[in-house]
């Protein structure tokens, strides 16, 4: 996760670069059910409206809440599918909110009304992040359902209305892209205090559909556009807190903003604070546990398990001998193609590898989405044919193919 707007308070604030001490304890994002009352195109957990199997009973969620707590973990994301289509749902976030210092939590906001939104006020989560794919009919077209971005909206209201801090989401394809700048009204309309953008990543249903990527054209200019709008909110002295997903290729182009508009002495600043990051954190500063309790090292490495809670705790796990945690704990790692001739790979840390996966089923070939030209990474010349996604409308694409 790329911190946009704190890294671009460095300019006007800045601070000493903090260096990691010892381990680091991830943030762990948990699919606490798989069920949903929504069916987005680009679910990575291929969620619906019925109960599935195998999923955690609250006696082992609580257990595993237990173990989280005393590994000390900075923070806990509760996510589904929808968590609150969980009928134990505040048992187990009330329980969490009394034992990790950040809860936070994923929803698609269209059940947060009345009864159900007092109590999600009364758990006390430090943010509510709620997903939409466009504004009106768009939003319901990638939804799966009429209505569901007004319900969405008025989540956001009463989160507002009783003193949550609220934040929306949204991951751009080549349907919504253009859509992108309608919700940064939005966001400042409505006062929201944080908006996420998710690039796609292509797992679960947003796999199946990856033809509907954004492609590098559009992603970059979706992240132009973060740009103006983080730092016109951030000269206004306006509180609007931007953050990017799952393309650190985003940093990069950030630090290249910076050393276009900025002294060098800034710049140098800024990237010694974007190399302490590191960029890309799957396996290292965050973690997966899904509905059944397998732990993966981030949300959209499903076909890849490091073991299930229900035989091992959390924590042992975390820190076991891994072999895939420990390449991707490994700086810099082995990566190929672009990515391994990146001179930016302190600051990107690889990209998102699980693309790189599904298209070539190499986890350490170059990462598809990079939008970023030979130039701006430092290859003096091209390392080969370039992989990269391309749009084609209607149709699908074969995981095995590379797109040149």
């Amino acid at each position: 996760m790329f911190r946009l707007s704190q890294y671009m308070e460095q300019l006007q604030t800045p601070t000493p670069v903090r260096q990691r001490r010892g381990s680091v304890r991830p943030v762990v994002i948990w699919n606490l059910t798989r069920r949903c009352n929504l069916q987005c195109r680009h679910c990575y957990t291929t969620s619906a409206d019925v109960p599935f199997p195998g999923e955690l009973s609250t006696e082992q969620a609580l257990g595993v809440i237990d173990d989280l707590a005393g590994f000390g973990i900075p923070a806990l994301i509760l996510s589904g599918g929808e968590p609150l289509s969980r009928p134990d749902f505040f048992e187990l976030a009330a329980y969490a909110r009394k034992k990790v210092r950040y809860l936070a939590l994923s929803t698609n906001g269209t059940r947060i009304e009345g009864d159900m939104a007092r109590k999600v006020a009364e758990i006390g989560f430090n943010y509510v992040g709620i997903s939409i794919d466009g504004v009106g009919k768009t939003n319901d077209w990638f939804r799966g359902k009429e209505g569901a971005f007004d319900e969405a909206l008025r989540g956001v209201q009463v989160c507002k209305e009783l003193g949550i801090k609220v934040g929306l989401r949204f991951t751009p394809t080549d349907e919504n892209a253009e859509q992108l700048r309608d919700i940064l009204d939005l966001c400042e309309a409505e006062g929201i205090d944080k908006f996420y953008m998710s690039h796609l990543v292509y797992a679960g249903r947003g796999n199946k559909n990856r033809g509907d990527d954004a492609g590098h054209r559009r992603a970059r200019t979706c992240v132009n556009l973060l740009l103006d709008r983080a730092w016109a909110a951030l000269q206004a002295g306006r509180h609007f807190e931007v953050v990017t997903g799952n393309n650190d290729a985003d940093a990069v182009l950030f630090l290249n903003w910076v050393r276009a508009n900025f002294a060098e002495e800034k710049a140098t600043h800024v990237e010694a604070h974007l190399a302490a990051w590191g960029g890309n954190s799957s396996g290292v500063g965050v973690a997966n546990i899904d509905p059944t309790g397998k732990v993966h090292p981030d949300t959209y490495w499903s076909d890849y398990t490091i073991g299930n809670v229900k035989q091992t705790p959390f924590t042992e796990l975390w820190t076991g001998d891994d072999k895939m945690l420990e390449l991707l704990r490994t700086r810099p790692r082995p990566l190929e193609g672009r990515c391994g001739a990146c001179q930016h790979q302190a600051v990107c840390g690889g990209n998102t590898r699980i693309r790189a996966l599904q298209l070539t089923g190499n986890p350490w070939a170059e990462d598809p989405a990079c939008y970023l030209d030979d130039s701006e990474i430092g290859l003096v010349a091209p390392e080969g044919p370039r992989l990269e996604v391309t749009t084609f409308r209607g149709k699908r694409h074969d995981p095995a193919h590379r797109f040149y």
